[in-house]
């Protein structure tokens, strides 16, 4: 007989009861979802926070859809006149005849409409006016400020020139969508295509494509062959600055891939057959011809202005719709002074006798430090003669005027050093590296990869590509005690009640305070510009010799009018193509260049011994007429005592 073990009904329910327990408390410590963030975030949770993302956007398009009409043609449409004042308010030129002839589809060669759809909008013929995915980069790049550019259809480009404004935000961009699937609904794609070929602007002052088939390449719409087609459907990536006849080396590269670019999207969408593709070169465009009234000096004042608005975020449709009243920082007494001085020393009988003739070209831009404003400017004999300004070109070696950055760059160590508390001084074999010269260079205001010689041409006095205008800034730096001056041509730019946002040109430090008055130390003669044999770098070294400060020189004062100390440096680049001069005071930076240039070509050309003295004599003259005021004697008298 077996035994059993008899539990009492209470012990068995208490034991059950605690297992329960002991599991369910375990349970609730392990299940997931249960705590902390999986609690607050469940999968209902996560699915209805899903569909209001979907559905708030989709009911505030479906209202848009239905509020949102197509409306009448904007500004750009019916182009006004810009107009350009000069700082006292007097004008200084007008532009703005509009140079549009608008042509019909059937005028286009059909592998010239491939191009731009290429270029532009390869879906252009299956879309809905809309590319989804690049509408999402489009608005991305809207919310964080960095444009609306590359999520734009041939249709929304139409849109926005023809019926809507250029403004950069998210309300635009909407209206914009909603249009441009109406317009895609109600017009045909050939009519969509005419539209947007007859409204872009492709630069030298020619809207819509029969316009830039004449301004670029001299014929008619009809005439373009498929490079040429390419090159115009490229160009309008960046009008201003896809200019082959402006454009420097390195520009001229990215033209050339983005002129392949086209065509090989029209290999890859059938329009083009390869071999033809192969066989193509670049057609490079006829010179430009000036538009009228931009004559003398204005041309080149508006070509300034225009980049700097271009910079600062004016669109290319924007200046071209006009309207526009922009005031410029040139002074006109100044202007006066520096034409003058190189109507004297370069196209008149002095000019003559020294053998400048037609082979030598002027530039010269005059900055004053305490603004950053650009009080004087000289691109070039006649902007209708020539095109490019001598001003802003950067394609000519800085010669000697690059030592002083060079100088400065060594400086910088030497300085931050004894700052940072060390005592060991800097050697004159440390820091021959391109680094710390590039760095300083950028700081200052050159770019070291200019005029194509590349970043080895950083530390090599006299291979660095430069402009009058970027000279002009960085001596103005230095003459501010280091503090950063940006050149600026435009003091305002309004249209009706729209102002645009112009950066400081005065701002942020470039160089130490103490490398800017060693080197202004290096240059300057406290007595007046008396001149030297040549002077000698900040490291004593002697690797500027050579760099002319005026002894000797015909025409040349010993000292400027009410004894202001002056930092020069002048001389001839080492190839011999271009010479310069550059000079500050407290109230003025003013470089001048002049550059061997074969008449009627862009090819470079070495000038003879009496045209490098011309720059010394430019400046002196000017400089000396421009500081002839109660200001000067003023600052003077400051600086004595």
């Amino acid at each position: 007989m077996r035994t059993r073990w008899r539990i009492p009904a209470a012990g068995i329910t208490n034991r059950i009861t605690k297992q329960r327990k002991h599991r369910k408390q375990r349970t609730r410590g392990t299940r997931p979802g249960r705590t902390g963030i999986r609690r607050l975030l469940t999968w209902r949770k996560l699915l209805a926070a899903l569909l209001v993302l979907i559905l708030l956007p989709t009911g505030a398009f479906t209202v848009l859809y239905f509020t949102v009409d197509v409306p009448e043609a904007n500004r750009q449409a019916q182009a006004q006149s810009n107009v350009y004042l000069y700082s006292d308010g007097t004008v200084a030129a007008r532009t703005g005849d509009i140079n549009r002839e608008s042509v019909p589809i059937g005028r286009v060669p059909e592998a010239v409409r491939h191009a731009f759809v290429a270029a532009e909008n390869k879906s252009f013929y299956e879309d809905a006016g809309l590319d989804p995915v690049g509408l999402a980069r489009g608005l991305a790049n809207t919310a964080l400020g960095k444009g609306t550019q590359g999520g734009s259809t041939i249709t929304q480009q139409y849109v926005k020139n023809y019926y809507l404004s250029q403004e950069q935000t998210l309300t635009r961009k909407a209206r914009e969508m909603v249009i441009s699937l109406k317009v895609d609904q109600r017009n045909s794609k050939d009519e969509i295509l005419a539209g947007y070929l007859n409204t872009s602007y492709f630069g030298r002052v020619a809207y819509g494509i029969q316009a830039a088939a004449r301004a670029y390449y001299d014929r008619n719409v009809e005439d373009l062959t498929v490079a040429q087609g390419a090159y115009l459907a490229a160009l309008l990536q960046a009008p201003s600055q896809y200019d082959w006849s402006a454009a420097e080396p390195a520009v001229k590269k990215q033209i050339k891939a983005r002129w392949n670019y086209v065509l090989d999207n029209m290999v890859d969408s059938g329009w083009l057959d390869g071999a033809e593709r192969r066989r193509m070169r670049f057609p490079a465009p006829v010179a430009p011809s000036p538009a009228p009234g931009l004559g003398g000096q204005a041309g080149y004042f508006v070509d300034a202005a225009r980049r700097e608005l271009l910079e600062s975020g004016v669109s290319e449709q924007e200046l071209a719709a006009g309207g526009w009243t922009i005031t410029l920082t040139i002074d006109r007494a100044r202007q006066r002074a520096l034409e003058k001085a190189v109507a004297r020393h370069l196209d008149g009988e002095d000019g003559e006798a020294k053998g400048a003739g037609r082979d030598v070209q002027g530039g010269a831009v005059s900055v004053a430090p305490e603004t950053g404003h650009v009080v004087a400017l000289y691109g070039g004999r006649d902007y209708t003669r020539h095109y490019l300004s001598n001003a802003t070109r950067s394609d000519y070696q800085s010669g000697p005027a690059f030592q002083p950055i060079a100088d400065a760059a060594a400086l910088q160590r030497k300085v931050r050093r004894y700052s940072d508390g060390e005592q060991a001084a800097v050697r004159p074999t440390e820091g021959k590296g391109t680094a710390h010269v590039r760095k300083t260079a950028v700081d200052l205001g050159v770019d070291p990869d200019t005029g194509g010689y590349g970043a080895r041409g950083a530390v090599r006095l006299g291979l660095v590509g430069v402009s009058p205008m970027e000279l002009a800034g960085v001596y103005a730096t230095l003459g501010r005690e280091g503090t950063k001056v940006t050149p600026s041509v435009v003091k305002s730019a309004v249209r009706g009640g729209e102002r645009a946002r112009l950066p400081d040109s005065v701002g942020g430090r470039a160089v130490e305070r103490e490398t800017a008055g060693l080197v202004t130390d290096g240059l300057t003669d406290p007595y007046g510009w008396q001149g030297a044999d040549g002077w000698q770098g900040a490291d004593d070294s002697g690797a500027g010799g050579g760099a002319d400060r005026g002894r000797g020189v015909p025409g040349v004062p010993a000292k400027l009018p009410y004894g202001l100390p002056v930092a020069v440096v002048s001389g001839p680049s080492d190839d011999r193509k271009a010479a310069w001069h550059v000079g500050y005071t407290p109230e003025l930076a003013t470089a001048v260049g002049v550059f061997g240039e074969r008449h009627g070509t862009s090819e470079q050309t070495a000038l003879d011994g009496p045209a490098r003295g011309i720059p010394d004599r430019i400046w002196a003259d000017y400089t000396g007429e421009a500081l002839s005021d109660t200001s000067s004697a003023d600052r003077a008298a400051e600086a004595a005592g």
